[in-house]
């Protein structure tokens, strides 16, 4: 995968401006998308004018990890799943060193539904990307995420796992996260936070 300085213009103020500037030094809008909040308060038409902004780019540079990396984000946000899914992948590709592409593409497989509801290889690939995530950068919401998914996919199914839901609690205590991780979390992942994790 390429990894370039590539030419776009703002979504916001239609300045011409490259993804070397992370913000647009005119209107301050996020140009080089690496993490959910500078999206958080996009609405959907701000996220289509940005995914626009990108797609455009891509069709010269298909493979740019930065831009497949903004594109994912908006995806994401824009509930696209399949599609985030598809850019978050191709910019692993480019970056193996960024624990938050690795859990946002595990976020991005659940697809709004309940683990219980996911089946178990995309199970499989979802534990991939968090482990992958933990041994970048341990962060207490990666282990509160995992532990979400060794609750309503193992524990209320029945299934042995090691380790086990609370303990993946005790590690994310331990490691520091907020509430306000954890809300935001289940709000991306649009479901309700089990009672067994309050």
């Amino acid at each position: 995968m390429q990894h370039q300085v590539v030419e776009l213009e703002c979504p916001g103020c239609a300045a011409i401006i490259t993804t070397g500037t992370k913000t647009c030094p005119y209107c301050f809008r996020p140009i080089v998308i690496t993490s959910f909040n500078s999206i958080r308060d996009f609405s959907s038409r701000d996220l289509n004018k940005q995914a626009n902004v990108y797609k455009k780019a891509m069709a010269d540079h298909p493979d740019d990890g930065i831009l497949n990396t903004s594109l994912a984000f908006c995806y994401l946000k824009l509930k696209l799943y399949d599609k985030a899914i598809s850019c978050f992948d191709k910019a692993l590709e480019d970056n193996l060193e960024d624990s938050e592409i690795c859990f946002y593409a595990a976020v991005a497989l659940l697809k709004g539904k309940k683990a219980f509801l996911t089946s178990r290889p995309v199970i499989n690939k979802i534990e991939e990307y968090l482990n992958a995530a933990i041994m970048i950068e341990p962060r207490g919401i990666y282990y509160y995420f995992w532990a979400y998914i060794k609750y309503d996919y193992y524990y209320r199914k029945h299934f042995r796992s090691t380790p086990d839901y609370q303990k993946l609690l005790e590690t994310a205590s331990s490691s520091g996260y907020s509430e306000y991780d954890v809300h935001n979390l289940f709000d991306l992942l649009e479901v309700k936070k089990p009672d067994a994790m309050r």
